[in-house]
């Protein structure tokens, strides 16, 4: 009898947990269709040549992110366009590259997210000789350095040359390395050059030394940051370059572009998010040189900047400037954090579906014991509504076997020992219908 309650039991629990369980699986498996996989511990980032500044940048970006376990691949490029085209290109193994304002936008490159702004880089007008060019359409008939062929400083230099009547029709374009601007420059072979390069960058300081090179005063500065909303308009101050020397001689005019960090929108959202903090953590910190200086146009805390000009910046890098790294990763290492992140998400549709279940399961279970007791309530009611003659020894013999098949039915039932007692009134009640069926009996030697 024992063996047979535990059967029952469990048959009982199976018959109450099998649909809660269905319920479960199919909420896990639906939830599952809208998980992200887990982020990848390996990023491929588009750089530049070794030892400019987007290099010496990304190092920063990989000692950061080798902390929380992630690996950053820094992929030698030719500069921003080539990131670009990486960027952009679905078989490429680069998720995030440095591309500088002004080559591209969100018409041109869709799928494209930015974390922010990283970095300052001036346009530097440079010119050869005495004769003092003032505005870029001054440049017509000249020979102009406008960088290599293909990269971000040609296509800027291209671009601004133009809308300022500077073409190759009215002028000649020399493409050229930029380490080369210093002897084209110098030697008289070229009358100016256009470069777009961080002020600390070895070319820069290099012009900056020649005597018979001399930086524009560009004085449609503004107009052109009117013009163009990724430019900004910077002043080169008197003296800053060398004190000494007094260079500049005066105040210079100059725009400058921001370099962009740019994802590709596939990026998962977890490694969108820490590179933002990374950025975040790397910019902020003061960059001195070995005299104690800062690089020109820069300013620890000035970077990164929270918006672009181009392309539509990543939910994820919002949240992560808006209120930091979010809460787990506060306190669980990077994998972990996402680890958990993810399990919950998972987790949230299945316990909506568990939690009811379970709390009606008690119920449930209630309502199916009861209904093995009352159905045999009602066997035991017919029995008393059966038609027939009470008095009919026939029919009373009939009634008093039904009686004594539901007793013994219910003398074998299997119920747990909190429903007992509603079996023990199931027994009196049998009783009960048991003596009223005799009492309408004849007396023993009575005809009928």
């Amino acid at each position: 009898m024992f063996r047979r309650l535990n059967w029952v039991q469990l048959r009982e629990m199976t018959l109450i947990a099998a649909p809660a369980a269905i319920l479960g699986l199919a909420a896990f498996w639906i939830a599952i269709q809208f998980l992200a996989p887990a982020a990848p511990n390996t990023l491929a980032i588009g750089a530049a040549s070794r030892g400019s500044p987007y290099y010496q940048t990304a190092l920063r970006y990989r000692e950061v992110l080798a902390r929380s376990g992630v690996d950053l691949v820094i992929r030698e490029t030719r500069g921003s366009l080539e990131n670009l085209a990486l960027l952009t290109d679905p078989s490429a193994p680069v998720g995030v590259g440095f591309v500088q304002e002004g080559l591209a936008s969100a018409k041109d490159a869709p799928d494209l997210l930015s974390l922010g702004q990283v970095g300052f880089e001036p346009i530097w007008v440079f010119y050869h000789g005495g004769d003092q060019p003032r505005r870029l359409s001054d440049l017509a008939g000249k020979k102009v350095l406008i960088g290599p062929a293909g990269s971000g400083t040609a296509a800027l230099a291209t671009r601004l040359l133009k809308v300022s009547g500077v073409t190759a029709e009215t002028a000649t374009l020399l493409n050229m390395e930029l380490p080369d601007y210093v002897d084209a420059l110098g030697s008289g072979a070229a009358d100016a050059g256009v470069l777009v390069l961080a002020a600390e960058a070895r070319t820069i300081q290099r012009l900056i030394g020649l005597p018979n090179v001399h930086l524009m005063d560009l004085v449609q500065a503004d107009a052109y940051v009117q013009r163009f909303p990724f430019l900004e308009r910077v002043d080169l101050k008197e003296g800053v370059v060398d004190f000494a020397r007094d260079m500049p001689p005066a105040d210079t005019r100059m725009v400058e572009t921001t370099t962009g960090l740019l994802i590709r929108g596939d990026l998962h959202p977890a490694l969108a998010s820490l590179l933002t903090q990374t950025a975040i953590e790397v910019h902020s910190q003061p960059v001195l040189n070995a005299n104690g200086e800062s690089a020109l146009f820069q300013r620890a805390g000035m970077l990164p900047i929270a918006g672009d000009q181009e392309f539509p910046m990543s939910p994820d890098a919002v949240r992560a400037y808006r209120s930091g790294a979010p809460l787990l990763q506060r306190y669980l290492p990077f994998w972990l954090a996402t680890w958990v992140d993810r399990w919950t998400v998972l987790l949230l549709p299945v316990l909506g579906v568990l939690l009811p279940a379970l709390r009606l399961a008690p119920t449930a279970y209630s309502w199916r014991m009861r209904r093995r007791i009352i159905y045999w309530y009602r066997e035991l009611k017919q029995v008393e509504d059966d038609g027939g003659d009470p008095a009919d020894p026939e029919v009373i013999a009939a009634r008093t076997r039904e009686i004594e098949r539901i007793e013994r039915a219910v003398n074998r039932l299997p119920v747990p020992l909190a429903y007992a007692d509603q079996v023990y009134d199931l027994r009196d009640h049998i009783d009960a219908v048991r003596r009223r069926l005799l009492e309408t009996a004849p007396p023993i030697g009575r005809s009928a």
